[in-house]
């Protein structure tokens, strides 16, 4: 590493999405984002970084198993709450809420397939917690 490298930082992720208008409101209404509108793309701001959500033209989105994108909470009743929340409103759930090694997490589908974890290192064990920023 060098200087300039130390010094960068996550500035946005940027996703295709076959229906553009669902995938927003998920991650504004689901995820509390906020967005802008743009011609064949949305960003959507977070505190520290951007999502940009962009139209696929000319293909299917097809997610490789296992990529994902991921949402920390304080704690594992926030994660808890979430999740019987989104079960509650028919939000495609992939994984189950789970207590496992690096804390309690469950994943989603986000309209246009994008998965989504949502977790909290809160009850994991302090040793873990420390190799994770």
């Amino acid at each position: 590493m060098n200087h300039i490298t130390t010094t960068m930082k996550l500035n946005h992720l940027s996703f295709p999405s076959n229906d553009l208008a669902a995938s927003t409101r998920f991650f504004e209404q689901r995820l509390g984002c906020t967005s802008t509108a743009h011609p064949g793309y949305n960003i959507l701001k977070r505190p520290g970084f951007d999502i940009v959500l962009e139209q696929a033209q000319g293909f299917q989105v097809d997610w490789p198993h296992n990529f994902h994108i991921g949402f920390e909470l304080p704690t594992a009743e926030d994660v808890r709450t979430l999740y019987e929340r989104f079960k509650a409103d028919g939000i495609e759930i992939q994984v189950d809420l789970v207590r496992s090694p690096r804390g309690t997490r469950f994943f989603c589908v986000a309209p246009g397939g994008l998965l989504v974890e949502i977790n909290t290192r809160a009850d994991a064990p302090d040793d873990v917690r420390a190799t994770m920023t």
